[in-house]
């Protein structure tokens, strides 16, 4: 594990996995999806642990893709393999994950609830799925998974527009469970992960093969499509220019 992605027991059976780059508000750059890629395997991994609670440190979730990091990647022909990696993980981990948002939740960041369990967000929460604005495409197998769970107008409206959202919408659209008062989607997804921890460990991780059975085919096959169309729109001429822009703001 990087120390941009911490990895700790806060009750029995519960991991908690947090996104740990506050400075930046927690942007995900290669090294800290490595992270994240390592500390989903082992907790999948460790027989002690029954329930994931994903979450970012400094009052944020996280920022997103570190824009910084992907102009380099596009500019070298490295492209975002990693970041794939990582939604091909959280994607497929068996064991059930329990996410916690506060402050942003910027494109991946939105885009990886779909493939949490549960998940909860403080009132503070600002959700957006900025891909076009940037140049890009959805990622995550959000074009798939965010009309079924939202439908079609609400999945083009977040998706096309790009514009900021609140946690209630968020909610409505089906990305979250429920909003708390700020502050406290940790403790809740904590306390819903001791839950499901002290549940028959083989029952949780069936049901959430069930839950998930019709749709991974078509997922997996949606994020390798968006991979390959993300991959290529990161080094147009358009995403080059809105990476300049945003970094020249900075």
């Amino acid at each position: 594990m990087t120390e941009t992605v911490l990895s700790e027991d806060v009750a029995e059976g519960v991991r908690q996995i947090t996104m740990n780059r506050p400075d930046r508000r927690n942007a995900l750059d290669r090294a800290t999806y490595q992270g994240l890629i390592d500390a989903l395997a082992a907790a999948d991994a460790d027989a002690g642990v029954r329930a994931i609670v994903l979450t970012g440190a400094g009052g944020c979730f996280t920022s997103g893709n570190d824009i910084k990091d992907f102009a380099a990647a596009a500019a070298t022909g490295v492209g975002a393999r990693v970041a794939i990696d990582f939604l091909g993980a959280i994607s497929t981990t068996k064991k059930p994950i329990v996410a916690a948002v506060e402050g942003f939740a910027v494109g991946i960041g939105t885009t990886m609830l779909l493939h949490c369990d549960l998940a909860f967000a403080g009132k503070g929460a600002s959700f957006r799925l900025p891909f076009v604005a940037l140049g890009l495409c959805p990622e995550g197998g959000s074009s798939y998974l965010l009309p079924l769970i939202a439908g079609s107008k609400r999945a083009a409206e977040l998706l096309m527009l790009g514009e900021v959202f609140s946690p209630e919408v968020a909610q409505e659209a089906g990305l979250l469970n429920a909003v708390t008062e700020a502050g406290e989607a940790l403790p809740l997804a904590i306390e819903k992960a001791k839950a499901l921890a002290a549940l028959p460990p083989q029952s949780v991780a069936l049901t959430k093969m069930l839950l998930k059975r019709g749709s991974a085919a078509a997922t997996a096959e949606t994020i390798a499509t968006e991979a390959r169309h993300f991959g290529e729109r990161l080094m147009s001429a358009e995403a080059q220019a809105a990476f300049a822009a945003f970094l020249m703001k900075r």
